[in-house]
């Protein structure tokens, strides 16, 4: 596993539960909005942390921490994955899985294992903007089948979408409603400049409050529950 960041406390990242984020080096994506620059950029790659200290830093919190949530990056591109998730479950955590959709043969791997106890995925745009927004050449299948594996899994899961104004619309959102019909959770995140992928993201805007509270109004119904945060 290739280890690109760290946060050894989080109380929001697992909901409920008192958590470590461990996160991946690589994605497959290159969405010019994305907060974590220096996971997805090869040229911006620092020495990975040593899976080791990782270990030893869970056996000390025995009782203290209750999950480890595993985002990036994409997880699902890490060869050690299924390995590193047994390793933490010997120990008796929860695990989290964050994924934007584009590996679900390794998804669905994953959730054969039985190891993991809440996912969450990434829905970037509609699916007829999706390799415009993602600057990559995903296939639509892999992002439906993705979909499909979370809903079905049987799991706590989440649903997200990070909302540039200038990319999503109140169509754009509806449209990724209806992708993800009768999902238990929606959440919108607001977009933040201040790190991004393409500096030229820096100038671009997120929603006011009293447009995201509109917005919530307009995708409820379609799925069971919708948030912005």
């Amino acid at each position: 596993m290739l280890f690109g960041g760290w946060q050894k406390f989080s109380a929001i990242d697992y909901p409920g539960k008192a958590s470590t984020i461990v996160f991946t080096q690589g994605c497959p994506f290159r969405c010019p909005f994305c907060h974590n620059p220096e996971l997805v950029d090869p040229e911006k790659f620092e020495a990975p942390i040593d899976e080791a200290e990782i270990f030893e830093f869970l056996n000390r919190r025995k009782g203290r921490l209750d999950a480890v949530v595993i985002t990036g990056g994409e997880p699902t591109m890490q060869k050690g994955l299924l390995k590193f998730m047994e390793k933490i479950k010997v120990m008796d955590y929860l695990i989290k899985l964050d994924t934007n959709g584009s590996h679900p043969d390794v998804l669905n791997k994953v959730l054969q294992s039985g190891m993991v106890d809440y996912l969450a995925m990434d829905i970037k745009s509609p699916m007829d903007k999706y390799q415009v927004h993602t600057v990559s050449k995903i296939q639509e299948e892999k992002i439906r089948n993705s979909i499909s594996l979370v809903m079905a899994s049987k799991l706590p899961y989440e649903f997200r979408t990070t909302v540039v104004k200038e990319q999503l619309n109140l169509a754009d959102l509806l449209a990724i409603g209806e992708m993800i019909q009768g999902a238990e959770l929606y959440i919108l995140q607001k977009f933040n400049p201040q790190k991004t992928l393409d500096i030229n993201y820096q100038n671009a805007t997120s929603y006011t409050d009293e447009e995201f509270d509109e917005l919530v109004k307009k995708l409820s119904g379609i799925v069971k529950k919708v948030e912005w945060r």
